[in-house]
């Protein structure tokens, strides 16, 4: 089969198109702006890829056109498809029905850390020898690739609830039919298709009538949006991680989130150690272990996977260090995942060394400005902030004007460098939170403390 994918060099699609080659499909794709680090992977793999949507690509004559969600109507290349008739399904439907039809599927879905917990969840399946199948929303460092199709029974699969593609608005997925199924937290994102929470809970509960009766949902017990979707119905076995000690059934930890104790009521189940940070990943460390159990690996065996897990690339990636200075990227957008990764990097170095928290609002909830009054909660734990301000129709120094002088907002991204490279003193952490590559502002940055301690 000849598949021509639109929107290839997004994390889903392109891991998607890697899964079909697997498969021993011919694929090929088109992208705005064809760039790497994906362009190059997909590459290697040897797919061909077209710079743009030209309606000339209709000469492919592909076996079917996967359509990927940045398209919308008006696209050359879909209006094209549209008028000759051409087949065309989207990648979430194409996934469910030719890799994940007869396995059994994990989804990890949630506002905040769907990647991370995939790739816990996947790498806890490898070490107990189910060798899974798994298409994660980054690059897992102990796999060093984003999706393999694993000759196990089981897939493990971040499951997003953004919408599926211009002709179908339901949330990706309600396509995996997942027989595990972990709801992480849930809160307001995606403002430019969800106009509320309640909207958000109403996808949240299709994906949970999706489970089978013998299925298990995985679901954070201090959430109460997650609360409200299961009081909506469910009908699957229901494990609560995030619990109080006392409480029966449910997984909790006791001890600091480097090392720390997996107790269910007051039995201990195991112990996890390791280099991560920050009580987030504890709670992400006790979903995937809920998870894991319910494909028969035991949380003894889970935890000790834990032990060599290396996290994925962009959370906290330290990039280099230049003039005493380090420099880390991270995929934080969210308020909330700004907050908490500032809190993880804060629980590292301590309170004696100074944070400069570096973003962009990037992401579409955020270029509208729904969150922006949120801004000053999710940097107050850093020492200095920097915003580089686009043309969002809201001013980034309005809403960071509750930090006063410590926040510093500048339109070009050479003037936000120079002004962090100003501020910044040895023994400092620039920490540079953005959901795209943020117009190569670590490299930038690094040559810029290079120069300044040169003279």
């Amino acid at each position: 089969m000849h598949l021509h994918i639109l929107g290839i060099c997004g994390t889903f699609m392109g891991g998607l198109a890697a899964l079909a080659r697997e498969a021993g499909h011919r694929v090929t794709g088109c992208d705005a702006g064809v760039y790497p680090p994906m362009s190059d992977q997909l590459r290697a793999l040897g797919i061909d890829l077209i710079e743009g949507f030209g309606a000339d690509q209709l000469a492919l004559k592909p076996d079917v056109f996967v359509i990927g969600n940045v398209v919308s109507r008006g696209n050359p290349l879909m209006e094209a498809i549209l008028d000759a008739g051409a087949r065309y399904t989207s990648g979430p439907q194409w996934l469910a029905e030719n890799v994940l039809q007869g396995r059994h599927v994990l989804a990890v879905a949630g506002t905040h850390g769907k990647t991370t917990t995939t790739s816990m969840l996947a790498w806890i399946l490898e070490h107990a020898g189910l060798q899974p199948g798994f298409l994660v929303g980054g690059v897992p460092l102990n796999f060093g690739v984003s999706a393999r199709l694993g000759s196990g029974s089981t897939f493990v699969i971040e499951a997003d609830e953004y919408d599926t593609a211009l002709f179908d608005k339901r949330s990706k997925f309600v396509h995996y039919r997942p027989r595990t199924a972990i709801l992480n937290n849930l809160e307001h994102d995606h403002a430019d298709i969800f106009p509320d929470l309640a909207a958000i809970e109403t996808q949240f509960h299709h994906l949970v009538r999706t489970v089978p009766a013998s299925g298990r949902l995985v679901v954070n017990a201090r959430e109460e949006s997650l609360q409200r979707v299961l009081a909506r119905g469910c009908w699957s076995e229901v494990q609560r991680f995030g619990t109080k000690r006392e409480e029966p059934g449910g997984l909790c930890a006791r001890g600091e989130p480097q090392s720390f104790d997996v107790l269910r009521g007051s039995l201990k189940l195991g112990r996890v150690e390791w280099a991560l940070l920050g009580e987030h990943n504890q709670m992400n460390a006790l979903a995937a272990i809920g998870a894991a159990e319910h494909v028969g690996v035991a949380p003894d065996v889970a935890c000790a996977a834990l032990a060599s897990f290396q996290n994925v690339r962009r959370r906290l990636e330290l990039r280099g260090e230049a003039a005493g200075v380090k420099v880390y990227d991270d995929f934080a957008h969210h308020p909330t995942a700004m907050r908490t990764t500032v809190d993880g990097l804060r629980r590292k170095v301590g309170h004696g060394a100074r944070i400069l928290a570096v973003f962009e609002p990037r992401s579409n909830t955020m270029k509208l400005g729904a969150m922006k009054a949120q801004l000053p909660w999710a940097l107050e734990e850093a020492d200095l902030s920097f915003c580089l301000q686009g043309n969002y129709g809201w001013s980034a120094a309005e809403a960071l004007a509750p930090l006063g002088a410590n926040a510093v907002v500048k339109d070009k991204l050479d003037a936000l460098v120079a002004a962090i490279a100003q501020a910044a003193m040895p023994g400092d952490h620039v920490l540079c939170m953005s959901n795209g590559g943020f117009g190569g502002i670590h490299d930038r940055l690094l040559e810029a403390l290079a120069q300044r301690a040169a003279h």
